[in-house]
């Protein structure tokens, strides 16, 4: 698979419907979380996904930091489907893009506090006490891209 890179506007539709049903099966069906994933943010973000068999496979959205230049904030990471090396790869090849074709010079996250082990394997360095988003702890977690 190879890993798609598009801005809002480039999506088609098939693939904007694919990446709301991937992220509504994982975080809304799959973490009994109703809360809004439509946020406006989608329109000004980079989306970051592969596909197989027509479906969304694994996905994240990256977005310019609002009052933090030089900072993109990732969010809505997901893989359908875990133990294949998605995850890490999706990471990998998203950072690899961010570092090569942005000017971002940081990346910031709110990650699921669970999940803040697999980020740091990437670098990642937990910057808050744990918080509820939507009832479910996180932290916020940065990644300096200079170094």
């Amino acid at each position: 698979m190879e890993l798609k890179v598009k801005k809002f506007n480039e999506l088609t539709t098939a693939e904007l419907y694919e990446l709301l049903r991937a992220r509504s099966e994982v975080f809304v069906v799959g973490q009994k979380c109703a809360y809004q994933d439509m946020d406006g943010r989608d329109y000004r973000s980079l989306h970051f996904f592969y596909e197989e068999k027509g479906r969304v496979a694994a996905c994240l959205r990256a977005f310019s930091r609002e009052g933090e230049e030089g900072t993109l904030q990732i969010g809505r990471v997901l893989t359908v489907e875990h133990g294949r090396g998605m995850g890490r790869r999706l990471l990998e090849e998203s950072i690899k893009f961010i570092r090569e074709k942005t000017e971002a010079k940081r990346l910031f996250m709110e990650a699921q506090e669970y999940a803040a082990g697999f980020y740091e394997k990437f670098g990642f360095t937990v910057t808050s006490d744990v918080f509820l988003e939507d009832g479910i702890p996180h932290v916020a977690m940065e990644l300096d891209l200079r170094i």
